[in-house]
């Protein structure tokens, strides 16, 4: 999802009646003290059934007719996802379908329901200004992690591996689970021990080999915030060899962490 383009596209939306967008922020975060017995499916009932009592007097009945189309979307959608929520959902309609906008999200949001003629993006742009469009590196020895992130979400991962015997770094696309590299764990043995030798005199070149591909990795994914992760000698070697600066690195080894433990121990937000 490319979210400037949505917000761009939603900022177009201006209606008239009988036509209208609503728009839902629905704080789901199961750790909120307020949240604990699934409150948020009290909040939902009220809020749409709020806006259908005020429609039964207004009298407008293609308005109305409008509303309960989209009252029966954003239902059907809450039973369809529900099992998957995180900390939010934020959610624009129509009930023409011109509009149809609907996500989970990682960060908390504040419970609002609207039925106006223009979507309300106000949480929507702070979430995205606190948590826009994210890199994280993560190093390990022979073995490079990448993860695309926005608004606490996991986009992509992308996984280099250096082949020792070619010296030229494999990629694997998606979710991929990181093997240990043969220069940590364990007792060392000497195999490890010559890896180790053999990687410290190389590491270097090695490193730069690779930053070309990361930095045209930051340019496709449009990155606005970059986090070096790994052991600082390495994250030194990498940033020395990027075109693209680093916002913070991290001297921390989460390499074969899971995706989801990694944006929430790197980005504070």
């Amino acid at each position: 999802m490319d979210l400037n383009k949505e917000i761009k596209k939603l900022e177009q939306v201006h209606l008239q009646k009988p036509q209208k967008v609503f728009t839902m922020y629905l704080n789901t975060d199961p750790s909120d003290p307020d949240q604990q017995g699934g409150e948020w499916k009290i909040h939902l009932k009220n809020g749409l059934n709020n806006f259908e009592s005020y429609l039964q007097e207004d009298g407008d009945s293609d308005e109305k007719r409008n509303y309960w189309a989209v009252k029966e979307k954003v239902e059907q959608f809450i039973e369809e996802n529900e099992q998957h929520f995180a900390k939010s959902v934020v959610l624009f309609a129509t009930g023409d379908d011109t509009v149809w906008f609907a996500e989970r999200f990682q960060m908390p949001v504040k419970t609002e329901f609207y039925w106006e003629e223009t979507p309300v993006l106000d949480q929507l742009k702070k979430m995205q200004s606190e948590f826009p469009k994210t890199g994280i590196v993560l190093t390990q020895k022979n073995q490079i992690k990448l993860i695309d992130a926005e608004l606490g979400n996991l986009n992509d991962t992308q996984l280099f591996e250096l082949d020792l015997d070619t010296d030229d770094w494999r990629q694997h696309q998606g979710p991929h689970r990181a093997q240990p590299s043969m220069g940590s764990g364990g007792a060392k043995n000497s195999k490890q021990d010559q890896f180790q030798e053999r990687f410290e005199a190389n590491r270097y070149r090695w490193y730069k080999s690779i930053a070309p591909k990361i930095d045209k990795m930051a340019k496709d994914y449009s990155w606005e915030k970059i986090y070096l992760v790994g052991d600082k000698e390495e994250l030194r070697d990498l940033q020395d060899h990027m075109n693209k600066e680093a916002d913070e690195l991290i001297n921390k080894n989460l390499l074969d962490h899971e995706e989801m433990h990694v944006i929430d121990e790197v980005v504070q937000y």
